[in-house]
């Protein structure tokens, strides 16, 4: 339980200690006017919004993992109450609206409760920046459009777009000038004093200022608007009344603030985070969120959330902590308990230009225009999230910003990056023909590589490419495909209809550079046999060497201990003077070992099955000259897919299965053995000349191979040993 309690407050430094005080200050001056404000668009009594700034707050500091993160009475979830208030003909501040909106922030809380335990926190991981920018924008212009009639001398606005518009259109008709020149110059004030000396409180001064204002000069009597004066005293303990209520309705409701609580407090936490270098645990914050809610709930408050307006003044004002909300919340209870006089003396457009200032920084317009320049997709996609917010709402806008999240993910997937590839003369990698004016393609050859996982939105591209760029001379395919990491039905389907048309058109087809688990999925999909049938290479080197592509000439230059350079033929125009032949570095260590990479845990099974395929050959020979006349390395023919590890290991297997031979063979075991023998040493040769470094390694497979035997079948290891010494010795 002591890890749930205030995470932020762990190894507390003191010297955040004035920071913090000094900005939780701040944070309770401020949502004064804030809360009070809010709690009147939730259709309660203006106190109730001070009331919500006390105990949701310390519930939801209690628990939060954010640093900054401020808690309290804000726009979205009052804007909805307020609105199921007028929907249903409740009279805002009436005793009915008293006892319907408490029950709301209850429900709400409850429906946290349950997001907390589905571990519904996950959503914002499926939320991009573009779209993340454009929610919080939104949500910052609305509370703007929201303010802006109370800087004119009217009542704050509540709705979308189009009703915030016509509610500032008609507030123009009786603009109260005095009130626009204090909300004006304040706001003024405060956005040079940010950049000027931004860490100087303006904030206070100015609302000092303004209770001056009004002693001194008495602008109430002008038509200033000033805050609704206060009863002193803490909140007491709400009684619900939910047999007066209708629970169905009221359910829906709540669920819907609660996603919205949700979603715009965990995008706006993360945004904070992510600024400033620290992480939140997402499933807690709903937790914070879901207690909070309750404990506004027990106070006879509306549902409450995170506010971006105070979280971005308390960032400004560099507080560290939770400490800064435990401060917020006594302070605002001290003033509730015996300063609730100067409340009455607040000028409201005062007031209101300090939350201007604030949601003013919430705007990004700078990843806008970061946006615009870099990519325009996602641009368009920040003006769509924030355009949704604006006209249809905080919950259509979450549902969209999803939706034009998942577009963007498709619209990357069904369009990835790609390209053809080719070598550029005296270089080994392959490189992409159109950004490399000096790479050339491989004669007969086409490499593709494709940068996406292939899926059903995105295999017809795959496959319309790869098939345009087929030519008359084309001999072989190999697609790169060392960034895809899954593959779908569709896909496999797909992968393998086009090795047929490929095998009917007497083109090589091969899948490269992959890894094992696409391997995987590729048998599990039931398109393994194009493993089996050599189709599915570790490298493109590899590929190359399996469909004989590159030349047996020497191109004069000399092996180095760690690669092998063999030449091939490249389509370089006549008419530019270059050299005529690219050097292709040799297999790889891990190349060299491919049956584990392509068969995975069904390895061993694999390779017994092509021991076996073997034997099962020789038996139907007639007789051992027989074998000799067909030649014992025809047998291996069909090994595609071997490295030399690999087949050095198959023919350690074929020496333990030779009791197996059928009657007329048994008495030649010795000849057989000689000529598994006679290829065992060629590919120690092969590995000496090209891979000095991977003999031991090959020397201490056999050993364990030797070792197995000698524990599975004592005897037949015995006459094994016996029948090699003899080979030996008459080779020797």
């Amino acid at each position: 339980m002591k890890d749930l309690l205030f995470p932020t407050l762990r190894n507390y430094k003191k010297e955040y200690l004035p920071k913090d005080i000094f900005s939780g200050i701040i944070m309770a001056a401020v949502s004064i006017p804030i809360s009070m404000g809010y709690a009147q668009i939730a259709g309660l009594p203006a106190v109730y919004g001070l009331y919500g700034s006390v105990f949701p707050i310390l519930f939801f500091a209690l628990l939060s993992t954010s640093r900054q993160f401020i808690f309290g009475v804000d726009a979205a979830p009052a804007a909805i109450v307020g609105a199921a208030l007028v929907s249903l003909g409740i009279e805002s501040g009436s005793k009915e609206a008293i006892q319907y909106v408490p029950v709301i922030a209850l429900m709400t809380g409850i429906w946290l409760l349950l997001f907390y335990f589905l571990k519904a926190g996950r959503i914002v991981d499926f939320i991009s920046t573009p779209v993340m920018g454009g929610f919080i924008s939104g949500i910052a212009l609305t509370i703007i459009l929201m303010q802006i009639p109370k800087i004119l001398g009217g009542k704050a606005g509540s709705g979308e777009l189009p009703e915030l518009t016509r509610h500032i259109i008609e507030t123009c008709k009786d603009i109260n000038w005095l009130s626009v020149t204090l909300g004006v110059g304040a706001l003024v004030l405060l956005r040079v004093a940010g950049k000027l000396i931004p860490k100087f409180p303006m904030a206070i001064v100015i609302m000092a200022a303004g209770v001056a204002a009004t002693m001194i000069f008495h602008v109430d009597q002008h038509g200033v608007v000033l805050l609704d004066a206060v009863e002193k005293g803490l909140p007491k303990l709400t009684h619900f009344q939910f047999g007066e209520i209708d629970l169905k309705q009221a359910a829906g409701r709540s669920l819907m603030i609660a996603a919205v609580i949700m979603s715009e407090t965990l995008l706006s936490e993360n945004n904070f985070a992510l600024k400033n270098g620290y992480k939140i645990d997402e499933n807690k914050e709903i937790l914070a969120c879901a207690m909070g809610n309750i404990a506004a709930a027990c106070v006879g408050c509306c549902p409450v959330n995170g506010s971006i307006s105070r979280t971005s003044m308390n960032e400004q004002y560099e507080g560290k902590t939770q400490a800064v909300s435990v401060v917020a919340a006594v302070t605002m209870a001290l003033v509730l308990i015996g300063a609730t006089g100067f409340i009455g003396y607040l000028p409201v457009p005062v007031l209101t230009a300090i939350v201007l200032s604030a949601l003013m920084n919430v705007v990004e317009l700078h990843l806008a225009v970061r946006l615009f320049k870099v990519s325009r997709n996602e641009f368009y996609i920040f003006v769509a999230a924030c355009v949704s917010v604006l006209f249809l709402g905080t919950i259509y806008g979450v549902v969209i910003g999803l939706l034009l999240s998942f577009v963007a993910v498709v619209l990357r997937a069904t369009n990835p990056p790609r390209s053809f590839r080719g070598m550029i003369p005296g270089k080994e990698a392959y490189y992409d023909l159109k950004r490399n004016r000096n790479a050339y393609p491989i004669r007969h050859t086409v490499i593709y590589r494709f940068s996406e996982n292939l899926f059903f939105a995105n295999v017809k591209i795959f496959q319309s490419d790869i098939e345009n760029s087929i030519k008359d001379d084309t001999e072989v395919v190999i697609v790169d495909a060392a960034a895809i990491n899954s593959i779908d039905i569709t896909a496999a389907d797909r992968l393998e209809m086009m090795a047929k048309n490929f095998d009917k058109q007497g083109i090589k087809f091969y899948i490269t550079e992959h890894s094992e688990n696409v391997n995987e999925q590729m048998r599990n999909l039931g398109i393994g046999h194009l493993i089996e049938e050599g189709k599915v290479r570790r490298t493109i080197l590899a590929a190359l060497q399996d469909a004989g592509i590159q030349s047996s000439e020497s191109v004069g230059e000399k092996d180095t201990d760690h690669a092998i350079r063999t030449s091939c033929q490249l389509e370089i125009p006549a008419a530019v003077h270059a050299v005529h032949a690219a050097m292709i570095p040799a297999e790889e260590e891990n190349t060299l070992e491919e049956f584990a990479w392509a068969f995975g845990d069904d390895a061993v099974e694999e390779m017994e099955k092509k021991v076996h395929q073997v034997m099962e050959q020789i038996h139907k020979l007639p007789d051992l000259e027989r074998l000799a006349d067909v030649g014992f390395e025809e047998k291996l023919k069909n090994w595609h897919s071997l490295g030399v590890l690999d087949e050095d290991e198959i023919l350690r297997r074929m020496e333990m299965h030779l009791d197996e031979l059928p009657e007329n063979l048994r008495g030649d075991r010795k000849v057989i053995l000689q000529l598994i023998e006679k290829r065992r040493r060629r590919i120690e040769q092969q590995l000496l000349l090209h891979h000095p470094e991977i003999v031991e390694h090959l020397k201490k497979n056999r050993e364990k191979l030797e070792r197995r035997l000698e524990k599975q079948n004592p005897e037949a290891a015995r006459k094994l040993h016996e029948w090699e010494a003899q080979i030996r010795e008459k080779q020797e």
